[in-house]
């Protein structure tokens, strides 16, 4: 199958744009209860444009509240037709996270969704906030006209946050230029066109999103959102949706196998409707692409089992580098995949054009390009985070970006080994320890706090071991999301008299680490 992308896209509107003019009549998004064309969608976003504009004198920055909905679709296309930039705000962010957001984003105003979050909108400190329902986001537009659309491929398209040292988010803005390149690697690779049934597993403020919504809409495919029941069954969503196209965290395998959702042995037969089905059953998936986060060969294992016809991909890369900038296809025949250092896929190759750096054996992968970004929303983030030359200011297109991660080279492939700092993914989402850490600290009846990650049955959970006061972990949580986004919040916690100290007298992380795992094997709270 053929893929298209007009060559002078050069924004993520004109990639979806170009589709709706040519295929106005095709399905563009299947949501639970209705089907949108690419024309219908395209005269939404322009009216809803239109509203838009008149919110206030200055809508450089939206803030979109927002997610698998009509709204958060036509609020994304129209913010981009306007020549905006969209800042994605997660609704299961407590009302800290998004005041934060929105004032390092410097967000104009804000279209949400009330189905997804109830009560007053105090986090936007006074700014207009245009409340719609779909049924609202689908309806005609009022008078007038909008100007003619101006694409500026050097424009921010989105601002995207992910957990900072300091306690407070930090800001990654990209702009179309930095996007467009991705789009182009996996419209080819994963031969996405016109009667591709792609997944959306990916929550807006996530960046793989963004291979949801546009390499879906670049190819002419159909967008096929889950209900709440699909989410946390990927065989069932993939089997009665008939997905062509799966993408999404590793450890949703892991955790459907865990809920018993995932078959872990052959069956014969067709299953019964409502049922799971069987090893073998789903037929129509062709390409299934997992990242954010460390892929075992035991959940490729899991997952070839039930689409044993889906090419498998591990897709690599922070979201500095616009989602992704490195992947590996694992052999057809799982007599033939790799054998790893450390039970991973790996991540491959970084994309042709990009350029990579890292020592010829080990070391810490840092890559410079189309793809990667121009720093951070606060300049001082960048701090360490750059390789190159000057005097410490803005990275220039010479600089390359510091992953952080420590990658091997094994049978020629790369193979994610490690984070160098402290940072570890939960189901995909980066997470700073210090950013909990500095959360627990306020608490007053917490004296000192030492957040760690351990990993069990492929799942990455995070534990808080503490000394002062003890408190009741139903009482901690309860604190804690009040100021915390949910996958922040440790699952268990730790009360320590005192934190165990090394030969140098430092915290000795080591044997904290050990104390969380067994805590966690062992169902401690």
């Amino acid at each position: 199958m053929s893929s298209h992308l007009h060559p002078a896209s050069g924004t993520l509107y004109e990639v979806f744009a170009d589709t709706a003019e040519r295929l106005p009549d095709a399905p563009a998004v299947e949501l639970p209860g209705r089907t949108l064309t690419y024309g219908e969608l395209r005269q939404a976003a322009d009216a809803l444009a239109l509203r838009i504009r008149t919110l206030g004198p200055t809508t450089a920055r939206v803030g979109l509240l927002a997610t698998r909905s009509a709204v958060a679709f036509v609020g994304y296309l129209a913010t981009l037709r306007l020549g905006a930039a969209v800042v994605p705000l997660n609704p299961e962010h407590p009302d800290d996270r998004l005041a934060r957001v929105r004032e390092q984003a410097a967000v104009d105003v804000v279209v949400a969704d009330p189905a997804v979050r109830r009560g007053d909108h105090a986090w936007a400190d006074g700014l207009p906030v245009l409340s719609l329902t779909d049924d609202d986001a689908l309806a005609a537009a009022p008078g007038g006209t909008l100007p003619p659309y101006r694409p500026d491929p050097d424009a921010t398209a989105y601002v995207l946050f992910t957990s900072g040292t300091t306690g407070r988010p930090k800001g990654m803005p990209l702009r179309h230029r930095h996007v467009l390149p991705f789009v182009r690697e996996c419209l080819a690779r994963f031969e996405v066109g016109p009667g591709c049934r792609m997944s959306h597993t990916f929550d807006l403020s996530f960046d793989p999103s963004v291979y949801d919504l546009f390499v879906t809409w670049a190819g002419g495919a159909v967008l096929v959102v889950p209900d709440r029941g699909e989410m946390f069954s990927p065989v069932d969503y993939v089997a009665r949706r008939a997905l062509t196209h799966w993408f999404s965290v590793p450890s949703a395998v892991s955790v459907s196998a865990q809920l018993g959702r995932l078959p872990t042995g052959p069956t014969t037969g067709a299953a019964p409707p409502g049922e799971i089905t069987p090893p073998g059953e789903i037929t129509t998936l062709r390409f299934s692409a997992f990242g954010g986060e460390q892929f075992t060969l035991d959940q490729a294992r899991a997952w070839h089992a039930v689409a044993p016809g889906s090419r498998i991909d591990n897709v690599y890369g922070p979201s500095e580098t616009a989602v992704a900038c490195a992947a590996y296809r694992l052999p057809r025949d799982p007599a033939q995949w790799p054998r790893t250092s450390n039970g991973t896929v790996p991540i491959g190759q970084v994309f042709d054009h990009l350029e990579p750096l890292h020592d010829a054996a080990t070391g810490e992968l840092c890559v410079r390009g189309p793809q990667r970004f121009d720093g951070y929303v606060d300049p001082r983030d960048d701090t360490g985070r750059f390789l190159g030359p000057g005097d410490g200011g803005r990275p220039g297109p010479e600089h390359f970006f510091r992953t952080g991660d420590r990658v091997a080279f094994e049978d020629g492939q790369l193979v994610h080994l490690a984070r160098l700092d402290d940072q570890v993914k939960i189901r995909g989402l980066r997470v700073e320890p210090g950013d909990v850490e500095a959360a627990m600290r306020r608490l007053p009846q917490i004296q000192d706090v030492v957040v760690t990650a351990v990993r069990r049955s492929d799942i990455a959970e995070l534990v808080a071991c503490y000394t002062g006061e003890a408190v009741p972990p139903r009482d901690l949580v309860r604190a804690l999301r009040a100021s915390l986004p949910v996958h922040l919040v440790p699952r268990r916690f730790l009360h320590l008299a005192t934190l165990p100290l090394n030969t140098n007298g430092k915290t000795d992380r080591r044997a904290l680490r050990a104390l969380a795992l067994r805590a966690a094997r062992t169902g401690t709270p």
